[in-house]
């Protein structure tokens, strides 16, 4: 599996006015279509495009984020059109195509998000490092580093 292609069509961002007291985040992110699409990349070839939507949600309903858009995945003729065939008859998530295509939204999308989030002054959906004070004393002598 191969991306040759992501591309956001959609992009909804809203922050709803509200104090923030505790916060909790709901994510979802979906498949919507698998289709062989030919595209031409020197030569005429056939891909896979998968049709995607990823959402967040604030609780309380502080505000949330959406993409939709789809990814290119170039892929061995055959097992495109097997891969085609069982979502056509599943309409399922689970195969190991699927959660590999849902890897790659959360991968790309929750990146996007982190920006959207910070324009609208939104808590940060996804932990973040933090740095902490220590009182713990560094002895020179045992320092390696």
């Amino acid at each position: 599996m191969q991306v040759i292609g992501f591309s956001i069509e959609k992009i909804e961002a809203e922050k709803n006015i509200q104090e923030i007291k505790e916060v909790r985040v709901k994510y979802n992110t979906n498949i919507k279509k698998i289709a062989i699409e030919e595209l031409n990349i020197g030569k005429k070839q056939e891909v896979l495009k998968v049709n995607f939507e990823f959402k967040i949600e604030y609780d309380p309903n502080i505000g949330s984020i959406f993409f939709s858009g789809h990814i290119l995945i170039l892929e061995d003729p055959k097992k495109a059109k097997s891969i085609v065939d069982e979502w056509e008859k599943e309409k399922s998530t689970t195969s190991q195509f699927s959660l590999q295509v849902i890897n790659i939204v959360l991968v790309r999308a929750n990146i996007k998000a982190l920006i959207i989030a910070q324009e609208l002054n939104l808590p940060p959906h996804i932990p973040l490092p933090r740095v902490t004070a220590s009182n713990k004393k560094i002895d020179p002598n045992n320092y390696i580093g």
